[in-house]
C-alpha cells in the first residue's frame, strides 16, 4: 500500500463485488459507534450476509482490538487481502502499523488513505460493506461520500439531548451529501441491574426515537447498557457471539435485520450523485 498523499477525491465509482456500503457515523465521539459497527457487521453476517468492515477511523483504529485480529493482511500483487474474523471481512490501519503508534496526518492524507483502502483491498464479493467513520463532521466523512456511491448511512447516538443534537448534525451532513439515512441507533439505551432487574435510564431513554420522529428518518432500534460488552470488546470477542443470547446480542440482531430490510429497498434506489469539492 503506498503512502497516502493529497488530492481531489475521485469521482464516486462502485467498488468492483460490493452491493452495498454502508457508512456508520456519529457526530462525537464516546457513544459507541466502533462497538456498534463490528458487532453490526458480526449480526449481518450471521444472516447469511457477505459482509466486509473497513476501520475508517484512521486515529483511533479499535477493530484490531475490538476482533481479536493483530497480524498483518496478505498481498495478492499490488492489493491488500482483508483478514477475516467472526464470520467478517476484516482491513483496518491497525493491522499495518505497530500497536501503539500514533498517526499524525493532515486532511489530505487521510483522504488519500481512505481512498486506497477502497481502491487497493481485494473486498470480493460482499453483500454489505460497514465503514466504521471518525466522529464529526470531516475530512473522512467527505472523502468516503465522493469516493464510492454509498447506500447509505446511520447515524450512532446515545439518548441525552446534547449526543442527540450533535447527531442530528452528522445526520444533515450526509443529507447535503446526497447520502441516504438508512435510519438512527440508540446505543447505551438504559442499564437493567443484574441484582434486582430494575432498569436504569442512566443516558435518559427515548432520544433516538426522538431524533428519528423530528428528522423523519427511521428508527433502527436501541441497543441497552451492559457492562460485558466493554469486557468482550476488551477480549477481542464482539458481544454478539461472546454472549449471543444476551438481550444486547438479540438487539443487534434485530437492528441488523432492519439494516438488511432498508438495504434491499434501497436497491433499486439508483447511484449516488458526485459531489463537488
Amino acid at each position: 500500500m503506498t503512502a497516502p498523499g493529497a488530492g481531489r477525491a475521485a469521482e464516486a465509482v462502485a467498488l468492483a463485488g460490493v452491493k452495498h456500503s454502508v457508512a456508520i457515523a456519529s457526530g462525537k465521539g464516546g457513544v459507541g459507534k466502533s462497538t456498534v459497527s463490528v458487532n453490526l457487521a458480526v449480526a449481518l453476517a450471521e444472516t447469511g450476509m457477505a459482509t466486509g468492515l473497513l476501520d475508517a477511523d484512521l486515529y483511533g483504529p479499535s477493530i484490531p482490538i475490538m476482533t481479536g485480529v493483530r497480524r498483518m493482511p496478505g498481498h495478492a500483487g499490488d492489493r491488500l487481502i482483508p483478514l477475516q474474523a467472526h464470520g467478517v471481512h476484516l482491513m483496518s490501519l491497525g493491522f499495518l502499523m505497530p500497536e501503539g503508534s500514533p498517526v499524525v496526518w493532515r486532511g489530505p492524507m487521510v483522504s488519500g488513505a481512505i481512498q486506497q483502502f477502497l481502491r487497493e483491498v481485494e473486498w470480493g464479493a460482499l453483500d454489505a460493506l460497514i465503514v466504521d467513520l471518525p466522529p464529526g463532521t470531516g475530512d473522512a466523512q467527505l472523502t468516503l461520500a465522493q469516493s464510492i456511491p454509498l447506500t447509505g448511512a446511520v447515524i450512532v447516538t446515545t439518548p441525552q439531548d446534547v449526543a442527540r443534537q450533535i447527531a442530528s448534525k452528522a445526520l444533515a451532513m450526509f443529507q447535503q451529501l446526497r447520502v441516504p439515512i438508512l435510519g438512527i441507533l440508540e446505543n447505551m439505551s438504559g442499564f437493567t441491574c443484574p441484582h434486582c432487574g430494575t432498569p436504569a435510564p442512566i443516558f435518559k431513554q427515548g432520544g433516538g426515537l426522538r431524533a428519528s420522529e423530528q428528522l423523519g428518518v427511521p428508527f433502527l432500534g436501541a441497543v441497552p447498557l451492559d457492562p460485558a460488552v466493554v469486557q468482550a470488546s476488551d477480549r477481542g470477542e464482539p458481544i454478539v457471539t461472546a454472549h449471543p443470547g444476551s438481550p444486547v446480542a438479540e438487539a443487534y440482531r434485530d437492528i441488523a435485520r432492519r439494516l438488511a430490510e432498508a438495504l434491499t429497498a434501497a436497491a433499486g434506489a439508483g447511484p449516488r450523485f458526485r459531489v463537488d469539492d
